[in-house]
């Protein structure tokens, strides 16, 4: 069985009996037969007789049960609200925090932990992020911007532009067209793993990527205007090649960078995670808000624009292989070596 979530991340669960993972994996005990939710409160087994599994269906094909004092298979009356409250907000259905807790049963604060718990953000934060989604589809299917406010199911302009912009860095409007107008300047520097493009708009450096030149470039960016660097990108090169020889100690340098919610989720943890340290695709899936996605966090560390600026060269495989890397795994070694070296 591929596993689905880290071994030590799962087991630190059950130690503390966080329901927030309940739902997400199952404790199987070998040898009582047994399986249970993380945060049933039977009494811990041995660590060596456990193992973990995605749904209680496939603990039972390796043969053990249910747990008759946690139930693991049932949906419990949390999870039920807040699988309707999610159904009530993908229907566009009024999503102040009172009308929500109202509409499935609870309090208001204490209905925003429940949920939170289960999908790692808040019912205001899942709603902004189901809009901001929406408008991204809006902005590729219709010539107007004011058309895609609404069906995007923004109030109005003001709202809008504040969540779309602080997502994606560019305007709505330049996105939708793929660049066009804005002005992108590169140059490519010289590094000891290897040639170095660097990229940036006037808000920060837009892509930073090994073996490349203006010719990918402008495949990214097919309408923005292309140019050569000038003086203020050489000082953004410059904190960029000091980021590959010493990645340890990288200072931050202004990104323009866009993805998805999930990806962009992603590429926060990677930020977070301290310099000559790793974490598993598994473990950046949990932290983005949804476990299960390990696969899609591998993508998302695979459509990193930045690399080394936003360290995907932190992220592991579960079993702790390095996984892959869009520039090498020489690269990625390289830059794990000289972290920990610093």
């Amino acid at each position: 069985m591929k596993m689905f979530i880290d071994p030590d991340q799962a087991w630190a669960a059950v130690l503390k009996r966080d329901r927030a993972w309940d739902g997400r994996f199952v404790t199987g005990v070998m040898t009582t037969g047994i399986y249970c939710r993380p945060s049933c409160a039977a009494r811990h087994p041995a660590r060596d007789n456990v193992r973990f599994f995605p749904s209680g269906a496939e603990a039972a094909l390796a043969g053990l049960r249910a747990c008759l004092r946690c139930h693991p298979d049932d949906v419990t009356r949390d999870e039920s609200a807040v699988a309707r409250a999610i159904v009530l907000l993908e229907a566009d259905a009024p999503t102040s925090l009172e009308s929500l807790a109202g509409a499935v049963g609870y309090a208001p604060h204490h209905f925003s932990r429940l949920f939170k718990r289960a999908t790692g953000v808040t019912p205001a934060q899942y709603s902004r992020a189901l809009r901001a989604r929406r408008a991204e589809v809006a902005l590729g299917d219709t010539d107007r911007i004011t058309d895609a406010i609404y069906d995007a199911g923004y109030s109005g302009p003001s709202r809008f532009y504040a969540d779309i912009t602080e997502r994606i860095g560019m305007e709505p409007s330049v996105w939708r067209k793929g660049g066009a107008g804005v002005t992108i300047r590169w140059a490519v520097g010289g590094t000891s793993l290897g040639p170095m493009l660097v990229a940036a708009t006037e808000r920060g450096i837009c892509r930073l990527s090994f073996d490349q030149d203006e010719t990918a470039l402008r495949a990214l960016f097919p309408n923005a205007d292309i140019l050569p660097g000038d003086e203020a990108l050489s000082e953004l090169v410059a904190g960029a090649i000091a980021a590959v020889e010493q990645p340890g100690r990288m200072t931050n340098l202004p990104l323009d960078v866009r993805g998805t919610a999930f990806q962009e989720a992603i590429w926060r943890e990677l930020s977070r995670i301290p310099p000559g340290e790793t974490a598993t695709y598994a473990a950046l899936a949990a932290r983005a808000g949804n476990p299960k996605a390990v696969r899609a966090a591998g993508s998302a560390c695979g459509a990193n624009p930045v690399s080394v600026l936003i360290p995907c060269h932190r992220a592991k495989r579960s079993d702790g292989g390095l996984g892959g890397y869009a520039w090498g795994l020489e690269r990625k070694k390289a830059l794990l070596e000289r972290e920990r070296g610093n």
